[in-house]
Parts: C-alpha cells; structure tokens; sequence
C-alpha cells in the first residue's frame, strides 16, 4: 500500500495558485462594475455652449468637482488597481517557482533517445553512452563544478532509465506507476506556506484569520447592507423623507416647499460640529433684508429653532436670491447644499404622489427649476439668462403685473429686446441670447390615447397616452410646417412580442417625400440625450427631466401619476447647434377606466430645470364599450378591387363595365392601430362630437404603412 504524506508547500510552488485564484474571483467581477458604461444621464450628456462665468465661478466649479468625486468609483478603482498588482505578483511567483519545480522522471530525455526507439536502438545507444560517461572513463568536468559524485549519480540515472526501457519488470513498473522502482509514497502539497503553520507564528496566524473573518468582513458587509438599506430610492435617508412627510400641506407653496427640504439628515453631516451655526446670524441678517422673499418665508424662517436646520435655510435662501453673504467659507456652503436640497425636493415630489393632489406636486417641480437656475420662486424666467439682474427685470417691465416668460420675449423682435437690456454691453446681450437659443423648449403638437391593435379603448385595456411633440428652442424663427405623416404612431407588428410589450420601438416606418423618395424613419427609443441643464450656479451637473403625467379636469387630481423622460428617440439639435425639429414620440402606458366614459383630462409636461415652459393642455378619454370593439364593419367600408388589377377586369366585366373605363372606387378605411375618440390637438377644442367617427380623411392614408391613430383630430387638415 502507497502511503501519503502532507506537507505544507514550503517552497510555495502551490500558494501562488491558490491566491492568484481568489484574487481573481474578486478583481475580474469588479474591474467589469467599473469599466461597464454609465447609465447616469449626469456622465453621459453634453452642455450647452456659453462663455458665461457667474461670480465666484472658481468656488462654484470646486463644489462641481467634489459632487463628481461623491459619484466616482475610486475606492473599486484602487481595489482593482491593487488586485491585478497582486495577481501581478502571484504570476510573477509561480514563474519562478516553476523552474525548481523537479520534472518528472522520464527515461527517454534522461537517455536522450527517441520515443519511437526498437529495444536495439536503446541497446546500440547505451553502448555508445557508456564509452562516454561510464565512471571509469568520464572525467568531472572544472568548468560545470562537476565532482566524482556527480559523475557517478548521472550514470546511474543513465543505467536506471535503460533497464526502465529493456528490463521487462521495470518496464511494467515505470509504465503503470511512472517509476522503474514500483508504487511511490504519494506527497501532497497544502497551498499554504510552511511560517504559517510553525509553531511561533499560529497564533499570529489564527489572530489575523479571526480579525479578517470575524470583524472586518463583518463590519464592511454590515456597513454596506446598512447603508444601501438607509437610502430611498431618491437617495436620501429615510429619515428626512420622514420629515419631508409630515411637511406636506395641501395648499403648499414653493416658498413652503423650500423650507421643507431644510428639514434634510444631511445637512446635519455636511454642517457638524463647529460648521453648525458659525456665521449663521450673518447669513441670515442678509436674508431677511433681501426683497426676494415674501414675509410669509421671512416668517417661517424666523420660526425655526434647531439651528442646522435654520442656517441650512438661510443658505437655500441666500442661494435662491443669489445674495453675496461676504465670506468665504459661507459662500462654499451656500452652493454645497443646493444640490442636496434638489434631491430632497425630488423625495418631497415622491411623497406628495400618494396624496393625488396637483398642486403640491406642481410645488416641488417649480421648486426644483428654482434651485437648478438659482432663482426665488415667483421670480422672472428670464433670470436664468446670464448677466441678466432682478433690478435690470424690474425696470424693462415696470408696471406689468406677471412675469414675461422666456419664449414670449424671445419672440420680441431683436431691436425690442436689446432695447429692454440696454443696460448689458453688447458682449453680455450676446452671451444672453446664445443661451436662449439653446434651451429645448418642448411644444406639444398633438396628444392622443390609443389601444395597440385596438379600434377604440375599452375598459380596463391597457392604453397608451402619446405625445407628439418638437423641441423649439426661444426665439427661432423659420420653424417648418408639421407633416401629418409625424403625427401618425406605427403599432407593432403582430409577431414582435418585444415592441408589444414595450421593450423596444415598433419597426421604423418607410413613407415618401414630396418628391417620391422612401424616407426611413429609424427612430429609437430613448436613444437621444438632450444637453445638461444650463445651470452656472448649481454646483452638480443635472440632466434634465420631463414629467407627464394627467389629471382630472373637475377635481384637480392626479389621475395618472407622472412619466418622467431623459432622452428622446431622435436628435432635437444639429452638429451646429440649430434645432432639427424632429417629431418626438413620448409614450406613457396606464390602465383605462374601468367605466364606459368620455373622461376630461388635464394634461401636464413639465421640464424639471427651465422656469417658464411648462405646458397644459385638455384631453380627452374616450372609454366605449367592448362590443364596440368587436363591430364588424360594414359593406361600405370594404374596399373595390383595383381597376389595373386581374380583379378589377373581371369585376369590369362583371358589371358590364370596359377594362380600364373611368370607375369609382371606395378605399378601406384602416382599423388595426386605431384609438380612442374625442382626444383633441394641442390647440383645439376638447370634447368633439363622436359623430365625426364616420369622417375620415381618407387621403394620404395609402401613402404609408402607419395606420391613422386619430380620427376625429384629422378634421382640422381637411
């Protein structure tokens, strides 16, 4: 019986192994999590051009960059810095331990002959060896350091490795045990090496084990599964959204909401220790002086007594109002905490969702605009222009008792408009009205619901809201005419379960031109990013986001909760900054009623980073009942055979009439795609009379695959 005998790899030809093994299994998942690309529209996006720098720009860019350093990964990226340096290193280990590694016996290289050798060969070739390296003849050799003994050992190597290949029973032996001698004792090599088991180092040893898998593995794990836990899913701690909760009122204004997002956990670790109200009682004797807040906000934040919280609203405060509160240190807390309290506010639009009311949801989304662009709720849009001051707003438009929005004076001719900021220099005007041109201001061209595949929307289908929309940006003049192809929504092949359920667009559409060429409309979902939000004074990059979302036109309730988009499924500008004025589809999926009615919605789009372009219009959901639904049409809706065609001859011949002779010819209206009634233009009237369900504009509707989504809007081409 063989016997088998431990040891604990001493020369370290297995450790190596062994850590280069659970050293990969750590670094190769996490160097993927941090080459992987980023989903985060804040990474990804570019910016709007301009050569504008507000005050304190340098101070400004500073709290930008240690925003982005809070979202880098720098500790995975050291961790696999580190990981492949030590894989690195175990590589470099098992090089040079393979070359002491013993080889394995082989009489064949030991001899120098061929495998393919006869017994004859083998004998012939001793022979030779002999006269050569027999004791008796060879000499040690000065230059190899060779001894006596070391002429002897070889040639009993060389008289082993030749009865191996001629003596029958060490033949039998070496080919089923690899040995001339027989069975071996068996040597397994533990990957440890041999300090780590010696009898002054175990305990060292087992102490280190117990620190690694008792505490430290513990408190990361632990650390990680409590932090991630801590969070909503706004990122903020469940702590201030429960205090953003019991901020929420009904009738909440922006003013309100400003204060609620002071209630924040987060600004207790930002603003600790001797931070927590140094300069505090500065801070806020500026603001209660400053004309931008109402009495109602002075109010309020006089009414404060936890002093983090107080000073953190004097610095929103002092941000919104853009107040220089002469120190330095103040001033670097003023724009380090406008971007937690954007994501504060986000959690406080989170939280009025449940309650269903417009109003306070409207509140936090004219909120965030205010803190993206630094402006005082109810303030003049046109403060978020460079160089333009609210005493410069305050003397153009003297006496009007609301604000003049950014496309409304955009729309001023250029003499008007350089008259009313006469005060800027003209390089100032310029950086102004470069900036306005680039603002994507999203106009809605036509809204409608729709059932895929379905006539009309019955209870409880899954309907679709669409927006068609373009991006107009203030002041663009030449804007083209809008193609009633764009209007049209491409449903989903029948087969394409993916497009069905939402997973990716309906195939592109193929139509023609004016001049007969097939346009592809190659359209993707979700594909195109706009520009970062303009924002000089808000210390973070921000993507901006558009909100739908419906609500009841009597009542003032949200009705379907808001969708909110990134990106588009097509450019909105060109290579040189111009707008392309492509026909952008925003689709928001929810569940009809369940009743048979005609439903009066109020329909919102939202941006979340420019003041002033918010956009309303009504719509209506027309529920009708399923047997509706499943109405076969009648004869007239059945389409005449063409009269070109072998079915229109022998019809011809039917009816007595002559091969290509002059006939009347009805076309089929198209059904599959079809919606639901009384959904009205951006524009028109809501609440059409469902008679109009018999009209159809039947021409142009065979110059393209898409079925038409709206009957009744139609009306207004003809």
């Amino acid at each position: 019986m063989s016997s088998s005998d431990y040891n604990y790899d001493d020369q370290g030809q297995f450790f190596p192994f062994f850590m280069l093994t659970m050293a990969g299994l750590v670094t190769l998942p996490l160097t993927y999590n941090v080459l992987k690309p980023s989903t985060d529209p804040e990474q990804t996006a570019a910016r709007v051009k301009s050569d504008f720098k507000p005050k304190n720009d340098e101070l400004i860019e500073a709290q930008r960059r240690k925003q982005k350093r809070r979202n880098r990964k720098t500790k995975r990226i050291i961790a696999v810095i580190l990981g492949y340096a030590f894989m690195a290193y175990m590589v470099y280990l098992i090089a040079v331990t393979q070359r002491t590694v013993p080889k394995l016996w082989d009489p064949y290289d030991i001899l120098g002959v061929k495998r393919s050798a006869t017994e004859s060969e083998i004998n012939k070739f001793y022979k030779r060896l002999s006269v050569k390296y027999h004791p008796d003849k060879a000499k040690p050799d000065p230059a190899k350091n060779e001894t006596l003994d070391d002429v002897n050992d070889r040639w009993v190597e060389m008289t082993k490795a030749y009865k191996a290949l001629t003596d029958e029973e060490m033949r039998n032996n070496y080919l089923q045990y690899g040995n001339p001698d027989g069975r071996q004792s068996t040597s397994i090599g533990i990957a440890l090496p041999k300090w780590m088991v010696e009898e002054g180092n175990r305990w060292f040893v087992v102490a280190v084990y117990g620190v690694l898998l008792g505490i430290l593995l513990p408190y990361t794990l632990g650390k990680w599964w409590y932090g991630t836990q801590a969070l909503t899913k706004d990122k903020v701690l469940h702590a201030s959204a429960g205090n953003l909760f019991r901020e929420w009122k009904d009738d909440i204004s922006e003013g309100d909401v400003v204060a609620a997002t002071s209630v924040g956990d987060e600004f207790k670790e930002a603003l600790k220790g001797a931070r927590s109200d140094a300069g505090a009682a500065k801070v806020e004797n500026k603001v209660l002086n400053s004309p931008a807040l109402t009495e109602a906000d002075k109010n309020r934040l006089k009414a404060i007594d936890e002093p983090v919280r107080r000073k953190t609203l004097a610095l929103l405060w002092a941000y919104l109002a853009r107040i220089d509160v002469g120190d330095a240190e103040l001033e670097k807390e003023k724009y380090e905490v406008a971007p937690t309290a954007l994501l504060l506010n986000n959690s406080f639009a989170s939280v009025t969702l449940p309650f269903g009311a417009v109003k306070p949801l409207l509140a936090a989304y004219h909120t965030s605009q205010d803190i993206i662009q630094a402006v005082p709720p109810n303030a003049s849009p046109l403060l978020q222009l460079p160089n333009i001051t609210p005493e410069m707003v305050a003397k153009s438009f003297a006496g009007l008792k609301e604000h003049v929005n950014l496309p409304l004076f955009m729309s001023f001719s250029e003499q008007v408009r350089r008259k009313m900021l006469s005060d800027l220099s003209d390089q100032q005007y310029k950086q102004a009205m470069q900036v306005a041109s680039q603002i994507p201001h999203l106009q809605i061209a036509k809204a409608f619901f729709k059932v895929v595949g379905e006539r009309v929307v019955t209870p409880s289908s899954l309907v679709q809201l669409v927006v068609k929309a373009r991006v107009i940006p203030p002041g663009t003049t030449k804007v083209p005419a809008i193609d009633p192809l764009d209007l049209e929504d491409v449903d989903p092949d029948e087969g394409d379960l993916d497009a069905l359920h939402g997973r990716k667009p309906a195939k592109s559409k193929r139509r023609k031109n004016d001049d007969g060429h097939v346009i592809e409309d190659e359209s993707k979902e979700g594909s195109v990013q706009p520009p970062l939000a303009y924002a000089p004074y808000f210390a973070a990059d921000h993507a901006p986001r558009w909100h739908v979302f419906l609500s009841e036109a009597r009542t003032g309730r949200i009705s379907v909760p808001p969708f909110t988009f990134t990106a588009f499924d097509k450019p909105i500008f060109n290579a040189d900054g111009t707008p392309t004025f492509n026909m952008l589809t925003l689709k928001c999926p929810f569940q009809a009623p369940p009743q048979v009615h005609a439903f009066a919605f109020v329909l919102h789009l939202v941006c979340d980073s420019y003041i002033g372009l918010d956009s309303k219009i009504d719509v209506v959901l027309d529920v009708k009942d399923a047997s509706e639904a499943n109405a076969v049409e009648s004869d007239e809706d059945i389409s005449e055979p063409e009269e070109d065609s072998l079915a229109g001859q022998l019809q011809a011949m039917k009816t007595g009439g002559l091969a290509g002779s002059p006939t009347v010819t009805k076309k089929k209206k198209k059904r599959t795609g079809s919606i639901a009634q009384n959904v009205p233009v951006a524009g028109q009237t809501a609440g059409a009379d469902d008679d109009d369900d018999d009209e159809s504009d039947t021409e142009g509707e065979d110059e393209s695959d898409t079925s038409e989504t709206d009957t009744e809007t139609e009306d207004e081409d003809s």
